[in-house]
């Protein structure tokens, strides 16, 4: 018998409450695993109180991330003692996730965790930081370097965009970081190591589909209007990563940018993407990510108390990561 955190639907309202289930409630897979550490972020938020639509099927253990130790499996690229971390791929959305003391899950969906890299550390990273990688490597791909320009990441005070300016700043990159309270993170995203501030009105108003060149690439987490402007400005030869949509599904642009500038618009995900580039992201995370990362605001906090901070996170009154120790 272990514990978990269960969200059921009574009359379309959300409830969250501990309970004790055992291992045959769990769903189906390959590698049992004993959760150390998950973490809370916004749309687990969302999901516990109800206030989104994440959650279509009950019961539900929310948690989009976890790292633990494997107990079984019947899938040979993991033994018993191995530590694993799991990132998106749906969990605590359609399929159990990491807020229980136990979970069952389908091999393909873990990694290894990287040496040099704790639980907490991972969960501090969690599913953002992932991506934010895996925007960085996109960018790469694409034949972007340091000398090409300077590198626009937009959201950038969100968790995608201050790892993904992290990241670009240790790697050599001029990174300009585009925020909606320039006064307010202007100088945590300069810590960061962003060199330059934008003001997101700069980019908030439809523009023009061709537009004076500023960046030789971009880390994009808004999407829509932000995007097309984004993409407007991005030099000849240029590369956007886009991996967001908090501005909405619609992009407002044309062929111009793509035509008359080559410019590529790379989409990146943290699930549809090939086990090898994942395992990759995290180790590149490991080395990387310097030791300050780590040393930013960081709340664990019990099972117990998930509920109580899930309303929090959603109302804006929490900062920093949020890991759930179990």
């Amino acid at each position: 018998m272990f514990k978990a955190l269960i969200l059921n639907q009574e009359e379309k309202k959300t409830l969250a409450s501990v309970e004790t289930i055992d291992e045959a409630q769990l769903p189906e897979g390959e590698v049992l695993i004993a959760v150390a550490h998950s973490s809370l972020n916004y749309k687990d938020g969302l999901a516990i109180t109800g206030k989104g639509k994440i959650v279509r099927n009950f019961p539900m253990v929310p948690g989009i991330d976890l790292v633990g130790e494997v107990l079984e499996s019947s899938d040979n690229r993991y033994q018993a003692g191995d530590a694993v971390v799991l990132t998106g791929w749906g969990v605590g959305e359609n399929h159990w996730g990491g807020m229980a003391e136990k979970a069952r899950l389908k091999a393909d969906h873990l990694v290894p965790l990287p040496d040099g890299m704790s639980g907490k550390q991972a969960m501090m990273i969690g599913t953002a930081g992932l991506t934010a990688m895996l925007c960085v490597q996109a960018l790469e791909r694409a034949g972007l370097t340091p000398e090409r320009g300077p590198i626009l990441v937009t959201g950038a005070s969100g968790g995608v965009g201050s790892v993904a300016v992290t990241l670009l700043a240790q790697l050599g990159y001029q990174v300009e970081a585009l925020t909606g309270r320039v006064e307010e993170n202007g100088e945590m995203l300069k810590a960061l190591g962003a060199t330059t501030l934008v003001d997101r009105a700069e980019l908030a108003e439809p523009g023009r589909p061709l537009d004076k060149q500023r960046w030789a690439g971009a880390v994009d987490t808004v999407g829509s209007t932000v995007l097309a402007n984004v993409l407007a400005q991005t030099h000849y030869n240029g590369a956007v990563a886009a991996c967001g949509l908090a501005g909405g599904f619609d992009l407002p642009t044309t062929v111009m940018p793509f035509i008359l500038r080559n410019v590529a618009l790379l989409g990146v995900d943290s699930v549809m993407c090939p086990f090898e580039q994942r395992q990759q992201a995290w180790q590149r995370l490991v080395t990387l990510l310097p030791e300050s990362f780590y040393q930013q605001a960081c709340q664990e906090i019990s099972l117990e108390q998930v509920p109580e901070f899930a309303d929090a996170i959603t109302r804006g009154q929490v900062t920093g990561r949020v890991v759930i120790t179990l």
